[in-house]
C-alpha cells in the first residue's frame, strides 16, 4: 500500500500528474485545486498517497496536505460519491471551506461542485454533519471564510464567536450555523461581540 511519494514532477494532465521516483513514473489523480499549487516540471514534489486497489486496476490518488485526503476518505463514504465526484468536491472547495460548508448546512456551496445535484448535497450534509467538526479543527484556516455565495468575514472574528459559543455550552455545528446567520443578518464586518449576541438569538428563537 502506497502512502506517500515523493520525488520530481514529470507531467501533469486535467486530472492527474505523473510523478518520477528514481526513474518510476508514478499516475497520481488530483484535484484541479492540487494541480494548480505544484511546481514546474522536474522539481520535487511530495504527494500524501490515498490508493485504491480494485480487480482491475490499481489508482493512487495524490494530494499535498493530509487534510485533503482526510476530507476525500470522509467524501468517498457516502453513497454516490466516488473517487471523480470526491475529487470534484475538492476542486472547488478547500478544506476548512468544506467543514464550514458542512458545519453551516449550506447546500449551495456543495452543489457548486460538479456532480452534485440538491439530492446528493442533502445527504453529504447530513451525513457529514457530525464529522465535519473533527475535521474543520484539522484543516489550517484560510484568511477568510465564506458564509454565503456572496459574503465573507476574516477568520479571526467568525472562529472568535463561534469559541465563545462553545464555551457557552453549545456545540460547535450550531454554534457555527448561529454565527452564520448572524453575519447574513448584521454584516461581515460587526464586532466580535455583536456576533455573539446576535448568534445567541438565533440559537433561542
Amino acid at each position: 500500500m502506497i502512502a506517500k511519494l515523493t520525488g520530481l514532477l514529470d507531467s501533469i494532465g486535467e486530472e492527474w500528474a505523473v510523478i518520477d521516483v528514481n526513474g518510476v513514473g508514478y499516475l497520481v489523480f488530483c484535484s484541479t485545486r492540487t494541480l494548480a499549487q505544484l511546481p514546474g516540471r522536474g522539481e520535487a514534489v511530495s504527494f500524501v498517497i490515498e490508493t485504491h486497489v480494485r480487480e482491475d486496476h490499481i489508482h493512487l490518488y495524490g494530494f499535498l496536505e493530509h487534510a485533503e485526503r482526510e476530507w476525500f476518505r470522509l467524501l468517498t463514504t457516502v453513497q454516490g460519491v466516488g473517487a471523480k465526484v470526491g475529487l470534484g468536491i475538492l476542486s472547488v472547495l478547500a478544506p476548512r471551506d468544506l467543514s464550514d460548508a458542512i458545519l453551516a448546512q449550506d447546500k449551495g456551496m456543495i452543489t457548486r461542485a460538479p456532480g452534485v445535484g440538491p439530492k446528493l448535497a442533502n445527504r453529504l450534509l447530513t451525513e457529514l454533519k457530525d464529522k465535519a467538526c473533527g475535521l474543520a479543527e484539522f484543516a489550517p484556516p484560510p484568511a477568510t471564510v465564506a458564509v454565503t455565495g456572496d459574503a465573507s468575514a476574516t477568520r479571526g472574528s467568525f472562529d472568535d464567536a463561534v469559541s465563545a459559543l462553545v464555551n457557552l455550552g453549545y456545540q460547535r455545528g450550531a454554534a457555527f450555523g448561529a454565527v452564520s446567520g448572524a453575519m447574513r443578518s448584521i454584516g461581515d464586518d460587526a464586532p466580535v461581540e455583536d456576533l455573539i449576541r446576535a448568534g445567541l438569538k438565533e440559537l433561542t428563537a
